[in-house]
């Protein structure tokens, strides 16, 4: 029995399966202890190895500067917010643009679904029409196009690659090999074609190019994320942290964001903030480093000035980065700052604006611009002015405003065929549809069988048809650089209007005209029967898609009576774009208020403004300087913005309807804006004749109304005559004759007239008043025009006489303080964030003009005696000195109003231009200034004078040109 139990023993210890399990148990022993080693002993000290891979340095953004007007009103300032980031974290695979896409789409949603957006500071944006388009041009849109196809410098892009559309470059991007933003034909077969776009909105597709086109920017920088959106919310914060381990690379950073208060009133001056451009980030760079600085200080993703002081004081608003080199772990948190180096804030700019002043300024031009606006409307569908009657005489029908709700997207037409359209949005939309489809069906017949000349058509047909015609030289498919204007068919179209269009379009076909290339044509050859059938097919779709062809629908259904402006007044209750009292509204509901009355009730309440109104006058400008400093005061371009919306990231569809807003709203009316200066050149005039020795204090010139010296003969504004004047009393009666003699003797020499010796003689003159060159204010200003033909009429201001609101402030200047000519400034100072004065800025004096002082006494006598002529001015308790001006434009708008002037009379302190394009007369930019200075000598109470409603005003009885 012993030795059985021993052999089985025995067996075992000897068995292979024995020594198998032996081994097993060991293995797992040392398997166990090694675990318990890792993880229990020494487990935080390999979790920390693991996790501490990655170290990287950082930039950390300095805050940016402030902006404050003279007496230190915040006018821009930083405000603390959340930012959106993303990284490239991708590994580099097949498949990696269809996972960052991926990524990138998922986040876009989650931004959007909580009310926040995602950055739009690409160059392309949807227009009206919903195609897309460049939103610069000329060598901004050049450096664009070479950034995008990889160019160091515009002039490598060949003439093709400068032609691509706007649509073409979205798809150049887009395409398999760039980003590949769209699908495959067949998503299971990457051989078979791929779709650029699709699967995209319009907006989503620009989106997803924008944010990856950013990304590409820094791809060759590790570590350095792309921002995707600013100022978001909390919630979607929340949101995006929740989902962190879906989004790869996706972050949220602490930022700032600039603020911009009041920020209609001072847009045109401060400017706006956005991602720098390859052309900034190379000159700012080098700017730095001509001042001592590091050569790398900007990079691809900061944001910079775009315009106005955010972008002349650029390199002192923007301050110094810092950095800290940090570790991270394989998610991209940090888990240790190594070493850190604070940013330096940027400096505090102060501005010579008074901000006080200014939004007075603007409320009072806004009052007054609708009351000069209302008491031109006439409750009438159209106003044709009679023959030779003055443009003084131009009304506004009643039923232009109904259609401007309309044209100037005050309404949104859009809505119209919403499902939450409301009763009358509906009815208009279905009168809409079926007045267009009966324009279609005549334009149709028309380009077929019709044959109508153009001059036996309606007004109204004339318009579409000239319409048709400039869009398809717009677009190219009329090749304009082939038409032949000497040609007898163009002629007859263009000039005689005795041909039909169906006839001047085959003759285009004929003649090559037509790039065929843009018509859809199946075969390479197509006889003219198929090229103008093809072309008559695009002409209507092209107008379906034109939406300024659309909106005239509306124009003429309000005219043929197939919508009303009852209707139009109910569209603005459905659609509630402005504050209507009840009362009012119930009153045009139950028809006990007309559409007449309730629009000029919307108008002179200011529910509705002269600048969406957009007709003449919608657009003024005033600048009001200290004569004896220099300093700008005051400096008011209406329409204003919102640069808010511009600052940061631009607001794609707040930027479209800026775009599309008839009354140019981003347009700095006071700097950017050239006309002529009309009666107001007459102070150059006279120093001209009496320097060069043409006249003299007691010259005295007959009046008699038409200059007879030259042919075509000038004539006074006073037909009949001012009788004999002096240099004094023809600046008080402006008397046109006065100074067209001045002109002509400046212009001849020894019985000789010679007009180039006289224009050089009037510019020499120009010139002494800065008229020849900028103002030099710190924002973008256009360079004036001196006149170059006609020194008879150049001596009033006319010929080619071209300057700025802010040109004629310096020029009034000069002549408040008798000679010193500045270059005006809007700096006032700069300081560090503490406070401390860093630099004072003063305006340079430009020249000084050595005038006799006998001559100066003439010249603001003349001038004082232009405003006691002005009945209006005679309850001022300041004593005031000045110039009107009106210039004509075109005969079929009202006339420029200008008024410059000085006060008080007697010892100046401040200057002020005013310009009102299509303003009528002077006597009206006359009587803008009038309330400005009551504001500033505090001779009003400011309630009285800023009432939120509009400001009736005198006739007007300046005559002058």
């Amino acid at each position: 029995m012993f030795h059985e139990i021993r052999d089985h023993i025995i067996n075992i210890v000897t068995s292979r399966l024995t020594v198998l399990t032996i081994m097993f148990f060991f293995f797992a022993g040392v398997l166990v202890y090694r675990c318990f080693n890792l993880q229990i002993i020494n487990g935080e000290e390999y979790l920390n190895d693991f996790i501490l891979q990655i170290e990287k340095t950082r930039d950390i953004t300095s805050t940016r500067g402030r902006i404050l007007d003279r007496n230190g009103n915040v006018l821009a300032e930083n405000e603390l917010a959340y930012s959106v980031k993303i990284e490239d974290v991708f590994e580099s695979s097949r498949n990696k643009n269809a996972e960052v896409n991926d990524v990138v789409y998922r986040l876009i949603k989650l931004i959007e679904k909580n009310g926040d957006s995602v950055i739009t500071d690409f160059k392309i944006v949807i227009d009206e029409d919903g195609d897309y388009v460049y939103s610069v041009d000329g060598t901004a849109l050049l450096r664009f196009q070479a950034d995008v196809l990889g160019y160091k410098t515009v002039d490598k892009l060949s003439e093709e690659e400068k032609a691509m559309t706007a649509q073409e470059l979205m798809e150049y991007l887009s395409r398999a090999k760039g980003f590949a933003i769209g699908q495959y034909e067949d998503p299971e077969d990457r051989t078979s074609p791929f779709i650029v776009g699709k699967g995209y909105t319009k907006e989503e597709w620009l989106q997803m190019v924008t944010i990856r086109y950013a990304m590409n920017l820094t791809s060759f920088r590790k570590y350095v994320g792309t921002t995707v959106a600013t100022n978001v919310s909390e919630k979607t914060v929340a949101v995006i942290m929740e989902n962190s381990d879906q989004l790869d690379g996706v972050s949220i950073v602490e930022d700032t964001v600039r603020h911009y208060i009041d920020s209609k009133y001072f847009a045109h001056i401060l400017g706006y903030t956005g991602k720098i451009s390859s052309d900034e980030l190379t000159d700012l760079n080098e700017q730095v480093v001509a001042e001592g600085g590091n050569e790398d200080a900007y990079t691809i993703n900061d944001v910079v000035g775009k315009s106005g002081i955010e972008s002349y004081m650029e390199t002192t608003l923007q301050g110094t980065k810092g950095s800290e080199k940090v570790v991270v772990d394989n998610t991209g948190k940090v888990i240790t700052i190594l070493e850190r180096k604070e940013a330096q804030p940027g400096a505090d700019v102060y501005l010579t604006i008074d901000k006080d002043l200014t939004e007075a300024v603007y409320n009072i031009v806004e009052q007054k611009l609708a009351g000069l606006v209302s008491s031109k409307i006439i409750n009438a569908k159209e106003f044709n002015l009679p023959e030779n009657a003055k443009s003084s005489s131009i009304k506004i029908p009643i039923y232009d405003v109904y259609f401007t709700m309309i044209n100037n997207n005050i309404l949104d037409r859009k809505h119209f065929e919403a499902e939450d359209a409301g009763e009358t949005e509906r009815a208009v939309y279905a009168a809409y549809l079926e007045y267009k489809q009966g324009v279609y069906d005549k334009l149709n017949y028309e380009l077929t069988e019709g044959g109508t000349p153009y001059n036996k058509l309606s007004k109204e047909y004339q318009v579409y048809q000239s319409n048709i015609v400039s869009l398809l030289r717009d677009d190219g498919v009329i090749m304009k650089e082939l038409v032949d204007d000497n040609d007898a068919t163009q002629i007859a179209w263009a000039k005689d209007e005795v041909i039909s269009l169906k006839e001047y379009l085959q003759y285009c076909i004929a003649m090559n005209w037509i790039d065929v290339s843009r018509l859809d044509l199946n075969e390479k050859y197509s006889d003219s029967a198929e090229v103008y059938n093809k072309l008559q097919e695009y002409i209507i779709e092209t107008i379906e898609h034109t939406t300024e062809f659309q909106k005239r629908f509306y124009k003429y259904m309000l005219l043929n009576d197939k919508i009303t402006g009852r209707q139009i007044c109910m569209l603005l209750c459905e659609q509630r774009v402005v504050d209507i009292p009840a009362e009012d509204e119930e009153a045009l509901y139950a028809g006990k208020m007309s559409a007449y009355q309730f629009m000029m009730n919307r108008i002179t309440n200011l529910e509705i403004t002269p600048a969406q109104l957009a007709l003449d006058p919608c657009n003024a400008s005033v600048v009001i300087t200290d004569v004896n400093t220099g300093d700008v005061l005051a400096m008011v371009s209406y329409p204003g913005y919102d640069n808010n919306k511009m600052a940061n990231t631009v607001d794609a569809e707040y930027y479209a309807r800026l775009n599309a807003d008839k009354s140019s709203p981003q347009l700095n009316f006071a700097t950017q804006y050239k006309a002529a200066p009309g009666s107001t050149f007459k102070i150059v005039s006279a120093t001209a004749g009496l320097m060069e020795n043409v006249i003299n204090l007691q010259t005295k010139v007959n009046c008699v109304g038409t200059f007879t010296e030259i042919t075509p003969s000038p004539r006074c504004w006073k037909i009949s005559g001012h009788g004999y004047e002096n240099v004094t009393s023809a600046i008080k009666d402006s008397c046109n004759y006065f100074f067209y003699n001045v002109g002509y003797q400046l212009a001849t020499s020894s019985g000789s007239y010679n007009e180039e010796a006289g224009l050089e003689t009037l510019s020499k003159y120009a010139d002494l008043y800065g008229l020849t060159d900028k103002s030099g204010v710190e924002i973008g200003e256009y360079a004036p025009d001196v006149s170059t033909k006609d020194p008879v009429r150049s001596a009033i201001g006319q010929g080619s006489n071209s300057y700025t609101t802010v040109g004629l402030a310096r020029y009034v200047t000069t002549i408040a303080n008798s000679g010193t000519c500045y270059n005006l400034t809007l700096l006032d100072k700069t300081t560090d964030s503490r406070g401390n004065l860093l630099k004072e800025y003063h305006a340079e004096v430009r020249n000084q003009i050595d005038l006799p002082q006998e001559y100066w006494n003439a010249f603001h006598l003349g001038m004082r005696q232009v405003v006691e002529n002005k009945k209006y001015f005679s309850d001022l308790a300041v004593n005031v000195a000045g110039k009107t001006g009106t210039a004509e434009q075109t005969a079929s708008r009202p006339n420029h109003a200008l008024f410059i002037c000085y006060a008080p009379y007697e010892n100046p302190e401040i200057a002020i231009a005013t310009r009102i394009p299509f303003g009528y007369s002077s006597d009206y930019a006359a009587q803008f200034t009038r309330d400005i200075i009551k504001y500033y000598y505090g001779l009003a109470e400011e309630d009285d004078l800023i009432t939120g409603t509009a400001d009736s005003l005198d006739n007007a009885v300046s005559n002058e040109m």
